[in-house]
């Protein structure tokens, strides 16, 4: 009976109780709020990602132009 967790008819259950409950109407704009939403939550997890990495990296010493310099006296 449980062979597959997931089967075509399955799927098309689904995606009619999806649009009795939404509307044919409602869809489009469901869709692209939620297209907008993933793109949001990707670009926060980079910019966490981003911000972290530098943090746990280490880096070697910077050397400045003054302290590359020797004094001439």
């Amino acid at each position: 009976m449980l062979r597959n967790g997931l089967e075509p008819w399955h799927l098309l259950i689904v995606a009619i109780v999806v649009i009795v409950l939404f509307g044919s109407k409602k869809l489009p704009d469901t869709a692209r709020a939620l297209g907008r939403s993933m793109r949001i939550l990707k670009s926060e997890a980079q910019a966490m990602k981003d911000e972290s990495a530098p943090a746990t990296a280490v880096t070697a010493p910077v050397e400045t132009p003054a302290a590359a310099q020797s004094p001439s006296q």
